[in-house]
Formats: structure tokens, sequence, C-alpha cells
């Protein structure tokens, strides 16, 4: 079962009512306890260690500032990794230096390769070579790979057309593989 999937347990149920209620030590509790899940979010959406802390202290303020819209019906996991994505994204959109959008022809024209070379890597070495991606294509691969966004969704979230997000997606796969070609060598 995914995050997604899974109910708001009791525990997580009681912390955030005493978070609604300005307690500041589950407030605390809250940040301690959810600050480790959330790093990796911020990681992999960004490229450096200070832009992933400015990240955590963004999502941090969005979950504090929208707890009450929370409907205790899901996981509260699964609500604060779609804040922690979509904060990433704001500040992708902020960040970014030119559109997102990718030309038809040059979408249909790109396939898909074998990527098998990945399976003989640890997730350490795969997540440095996804950190040196430019932000658009990490965020896309992030959003698919990893998140399990669908196209529909990257393009939302993004701002782009589906058909951008695939290529975003294959360039990504397509670069990976051949850092992680020359990281082998």
């Amino acid at each position: 079962m995914s995050d997604y999937e899974r109910k708001c347990t009791e525990e997580e149920k009681l912390l955030v009512e005493a978070c609604l209620k300005s307690d500041r030590k589950a407030q605390k509790q809250l940040y301690d306890t959810y600050a480790r899940r959330m790093m990796p979010i911020c990681i992999r959406y960004t490229n450096d260690t200070d832009s992933a802390h400015d990240l955590l202290h963004d999502g941090f303020v969005k979950v504090f500032t929208h707890l009450q819209d929370f409907k205790f019906e899901g996981s509260f996991d699964g609500w604060m990794r779609r804040i922690f994505v979509n904060t990433a994204l704001e500040q992708l959109r902020k960040t970014a230096e030119r559109p997102y959008m990718v030309d038809v022809e040059e979408a249909r024209s790109l396939t898909d390769s074998d990527y098998s070379v990945m399976d003989t890597m640890s997730a350490e070495e795969i997540m440095q070579c996804i950190q040196r991606l430019p932000a658009v294509y990490r965020t896309a691969f992030n959003m698919y790979a990893v998140d399990g966004y669908s196209h529909k969704e990257i393009a939302d979230a993004m701002g782009i057309t589906e058909s951008s997000s695939r290529v975003y997606l294959l360039r990504a796969r397509q670069m990976l593989q051949e850092m992680i070609k020359k990281y082998r060598k």
C-alpha cells in the first residue's frame, strides 16, 4: 500500500490536532518526525544541500500554514509529500530561465533506449547522477519515476504540455544513461 492510499493513523491525528491548537511541543515533534522523511524529497528536487534546506523550511512553513486543510482522510505523510513536491515546483518556476515548452516534432522523434546499466548501481550513485541533471529534467524525472505522477499531472504542475513532460523524462533518462556510462568507466 502506498503512502497516498494509507489512512491517517491515530497517532498522526493526535499530533496534527495538537499542532492545530498551537502546542509548541507537538509542532516540534511533527517537524522532528517528518523532516527526515521530507529532506530526501527536497534533495531530489534541488542540486545542493543549502537549497534543499531552504526548500525543507519553505515546505514546513506551508505545512503549518495549511494544516487545517488536512482532512484526515488519507495519509498525512502523503499529504505532506504533495506539499513538498509542489513547493519544489514553485521554486523551479521562480528560478527558471526559459519556458518549459518542447516542439511537438521533437517529442515525436525521441525514443526510449536500454537503461539497464542503472541496475548495477547503488541508490546513492544514481542519486548523485540525478542531482547533476538540469532542473527541469530532474523535476520531470523525480515526479514521474520517483513520486509516481502521470504526465498529465506533471504537465499541470509545471505549466507545460504532456508531450513536454514525456520529452523531459526521456532526456533525463538519456542524460542519466550517459552519466552512468561515464561514471562506471
